[in-house]
C-alpha cells in the first residue's frame, strides 16, 4: 500500500504534517515552564504529575508527526495511546490537590465523601479505572477486527471519567464555599481566602476544560470510525489539543505550587 492509502486507512483523511510539530513544540515548552516553576516554588513532589502529563502529550504529537510522515501500525498505536490517555493524569493532579486541601484543613467532615481517605481513594481509583478502560479500548481500536469492540470500551471509559469529573466538581464547589477548608497562603496572597480562591479557580477551570474534552471524545467515538467528527482534523486540534493546552496555561498562570510547599500546610499557618 502507498503512503496515501495507509493514511486513509488509519486517519480516514490526509493529515497535515505541520500541526503536530507546532503542538509538540508548545507542549515541550509547557513541560519546561512547569518544571522550572515547581523547582523554584519548592512545591510538593506530586505536582510533577503536571509536567509529566505535558511531556506525554508532547510525545503523542511526536508520534503523530512520525506517523504522518511514515504511517505504520506501531506508530499509530503509540500516537493513539499517548494522545488519548495523558489528560487523565491532569484529573489525577486535581484530585490530589483537593485531597490535600481537605486533609490539611483538619476539618471534621460532615459527609463520608469529604473524608480525606475517601477522596484520595475514590477519585484515584476512578481515574485509574478510566485510564485502564481507555487504554485497553484504544489498543483494540488499532486492530481492524476489534475496532468496534475497542470503540465501545473507550466510550465506557470516557463516560466513567465524565461521571466522576461531575462528582468531583460537586465536591470541589462544596469545599470552595465552606469556610472549614483553608489553603496555605503563597507569597503574593493577602489572605488565606485569596489563596483559596486562586487554587479553587484553577481546579474548577481545568476540570471543566477536561470535561469539555471528554465530551468531544465521546462524540468522536460515538460518531464512529470514519464519521464526520472522527474525520475532521480541525476538531481534534480545537477540542483536544487547544483545550488541554488552555488547561496547562491556567496551571502556569495560577500555579498550585506556592500553596503546596514542601513542609508547609495551611493548618500550620493557622496556629
Amino acid at each position: 500500500m502507498t503512503k496515501a492509502d495507509l493514511q486513509l486507512l488509519y486517519f480516514t483523511y490526509y493529515p497535515k504534517d505541520v500541526y503536530p510539530d507546532v503542538a509538540m513544540a508548545l507542549y515541550f515548552v509547557v513541560t519546561v515552564i512547569l518544571i522550572v516553576q515547581i523547582v523554584r516554588q519548592k512545591a510538593q513532589l506530586w505536582l510533577y504529575i503536571l509536567p509529566g502529563t505535558a511531556f506525554a502529550e508532547a510525545l503523542g504529537y511526536l508520534f503523530r508527526e512520525l506517523c504522518v510522515r511514515e504511517t505504520t501500525f506501531p506508530l499509530y498505536v503509540l500516537m493513539t495511546l499517548f494522545l488519548l490517555l495523558p489528560p487523565n493524569a491532569m484529573a489525577l493532579a486535581n484530585y490530589k490537590t483537593l485531597g490535600k486541601i481537605i486533609s490539611q484543613s483538619k476539618a471534621k467532615p460532615r459527609w463520608f465523601f469529604l473524608k480525606p481517605k475517601f477522596v484520595n481513594w475514590f477519585y484515584f481509583s476512578s481515574d485509574i479505572f478510566s485510564i485502564a478502560l481507555q487504554g485497553t479500548g484504544g489498543g483494540m481500536m488499532t486492530s481492524y477486527r476489534r475496532r468496534e469492540t475497542g470503540k465501545t470500551i473507550v466510550l465506557v471509559g470516557l463516560i466513567v471519567q465524565l461521571v466522576f469529573l461531575a462528582c468531583f466538581l460537586a465536591t470541589t464547589f462544596y469545599v470552595w464555599t465552606s469556610q472549614a477548608y483553608i489553603v496555605a497562603m503563597g507569597p503574593r496572597d493577602s489572605s488565606s481566602l485569596s489563596a483559596k480562591r486562586k487554587v479553587m479557580f484553577t481546579i474548577v477551570t481545568t476540570t471543566v476544560l477536561l470535561y469539555l474534552r471528554s465530551i468531544y471524545r465521546i462524540v468522536e467515538f460515538a460518531d464512529g470510525y470514519g464519521g464526520s467528527i472522527y474525520s475532521a482534523e480541525w476538531a481534534f486540534y480545537v477540542f483536544d489539543t487547544l483545550i488541554i493546552l488552555l488547561a496547562f496555561i491556567v496551571y502556569i498562570a495560577i500555579p498550585l505550587g506556592p500553596h503546596f510547599v514542601r513542609g508547609k500546610t495551611a493548618h500550620n499557618e493557622q496556629k
